[in-house]
């Protein structure tokens, strides 16, 4: 078995692992960071995900290597694509025009910017990076993780990998069972946390549903429609509780109000003031904003409420109940595709588009769904301090009165407490939440000493975690870390005695503020004003 020594591990190629390798080989640490898939960027890119962002995205609040991952993925298109005059003299441009963000791109796109932003550290031997790669067995010893090994996908090949400290950076927070960390999956109760939107009493198997996302396009007067899975009758009669009707439909429910609702599927005229159609939402590439002729179609990422597969949790089952839960996920994609193909209806009165079609370049599969699925909620530390919803919900705090201020804040993030159905049978939560920080006691494992969450694995809660998942915040998640992992080493102390003694907590923060330019606090008129998408 190979074996490979470093300063940091970090097991978990998306945003949050990124951010937390990129920070500590600028801080001059060795770092190996590793991938299941063989794309880094995780959410953006190997899930399909365009961004979630808020409002100050293109402000000074926009953690600094997220604006430069930002920067060069508009760049990347100035470059390479036959983009409109105006488009590319648009300092903002949005290749994809999509609802959902100020910048939608293709991931493709992102994989390839992630790609340009390590290659100096790789060139360097700072960086090592293993794709195709996941974690099989953590080694402990006491309160430490004295190493990690991984195996190659392709091959079954097994490394291990020996480093002072290991950030969890997973999907699913699989280091965390791994290596026997105090974690929490699915939902604390109200009777534990005191949230007003958590259950009663906790349910594990509380989880957020996880989607299948897809790339298409729509070339009308073809067919391209795929085989009807085996399954496509179960998705077209089954109707959830709390669900309108099947999810075969155009009907959902607003997540807000909870109100009945029927989309457009595409043709919404925005400037007329009309709704935009589910084609507009998550929209990757604007034929508009190229070169007329350039493209023969849009291109847009389904990530709709129709996909969202709420029948099986994948935490706290077995492998095989995992697996099984995953392959429904697909089959739900697959169906839903199959029906806007054959059955959907059409503003004509007939039913079908035929002509919609799969992008499997866009995701880079051979059948057109996303590499990996996307993954709203994770096993979640136990940590030295957790985030309620008191903290950052608006109906939690006392009127205006603006988010928490954390003392050891190490960084920002934005967005509605926002979960989508779950496995328990429950419908959406979408609540207002307050601009927030990140605590550093949210990264801080109750016990192990040289582990650190670096995605949706941090101290939150089932709640919590509905504004603190989305992609700025995971990057400046994985900012805090780096940074963390390279104080800790510069200074010889463990991350806790980092938080709990107020000048070395001062130290870190300048650190972060005045070396690495992260901002630690939202001026008070974003503070105290309800997230706005």
């Amino acid at each position: 078995m190979a074996e490979i020594r470093s300063e940091i591990l970090v097991v978990g190629g998306g945003l949050g692992g990124v951010a937390a390798a990129l920070t500590a080989a600028r801080l001059g640490r060795t770092v190996v960071l590793t991938e299941p898939t063989n794309w880094l960027g995780g959410q953006l890119t190997a899930q399909a995900v365009p961004p979630d962002e808020h409002p100050w995205i293109e402000g000074p609040a926009c953690p600094p290597g997220y604006a430069d991952l930002r920067r060069r993925v508009r760049d990347y298109y100035r470059r390479n694509y036959p983009l409109t005059t105006a488009a590319a003299q648009d300092p903002r441009l949005d290749p994809g025009l999509g609802v959902v963000s100020r910048m939608c791109h293709e991931p493709r796109v992102a994989a390839a910017v992630i790609e340009e932003m390590l290659a100096p550290w790789r060139a360097s031997g700072a960086l090592t990076v293993l794709t195709g790669h996941e974690p099989v067995a953590a080694h402990t010893e006491g309160d430490r993780i004295e190493a990690v090994t991984l195996a190659d996908r392709r091959d079954g090949r097994r490394v291990t990998v020996h480093a002072s400290y290991v950030a969890d950076a997973t999907e699913l927070g699989d280091l965390l069972e791994l290596a026997g960390v105090e974690h929490v999956i699915g939902a604390e109760g109200r009777d534990e946390t005191g949230e007003p939107h958590a259950p009663a009493t906790a349910d594990p198997l509380d989880q957020q549903a996880v989607s299948w996302c897809f790339a298409l396009e729509h070339r009308p007067g073809e067919d391209h429609v795929v085989d009807r899975p085996d399954s496509y009758d179960h998705w077209r009669t089954t109707t959830a509780p709390f669900w309108p009707g099947p999810q075969l439909s155009l009907t959902d429910v607003v997540p807000i109000t909870l109100e009945e609702r029927t989309w457009t599927l595409m043709g919404a005229d925005r400037e007329a003031g009309q709704h935009f159609d589910l084609w507009q939402f998550r929209r990757i590439l604007a034929r508009e904003q190229f070169a007329p002729g350039a493209f023969a179609s849009d291109l847009t990422v389904v990530n709709w409420p129709q996909i969202d597969y709420w029948e099986a949790p994948l935490l706290g089952v077995g492998a095989e109940a995992r697996q099984q839960a995953l392959q429904a996920s697909r089959d739900l994609s697959l169906s839903f595709l199959h029906w806007l193909q054959t059955e959907a209806p059409r503003p004509d009165g007939g039913t079908g588009y035929p002509g919609l079609r799969l992008r499997p370049d866009a995701t880079g599969t051979a059948d057109g769904l996303a590499k990996t699925p996307y993954i709203r909620e994770s096993r979640r530390i136990k940590a030295e301090f957790t985030v309620l919803e008191q903290h950052v919900g608006v109906e939690a705090r006392p009127q205006g009165a603006g988010s928490e201020i954390f003392p050891d804040t190490v960084g920002l993030g934005s967005y509605r407490i926002d979960l989508h159905p779950s496995t328990a049978g429950r419908t959406y939560i979408d609540i207002d939440s307050y601009p927030f920080q990140i605590p550093l006691g949210a990264l801080i494992p109750v016990r192990m000493d040289n582990l650190l969450p670096a995605n949706k694995n941090i101290g939150t809660t089932h709640i919590t975690n509905g504004c603190y998942r989305l992609h700025p915040v995971e990057w400046a998640i994985g900012e805090a870390v780096g940074a963390l992992v390279g104080f800790c080493l510069d200074r010889a102390l463990p991350p806790r005695k980092v938080r709990s003694d107020q000048a070395q907590l001062a130290d870190y923060q300048r650190l972060l503020s005045q070396t690495l330019g992260i901002r630690l606090a939202w001026p008070e008129a974003v503070r105290t004003r309800a997230d706005e998408r």
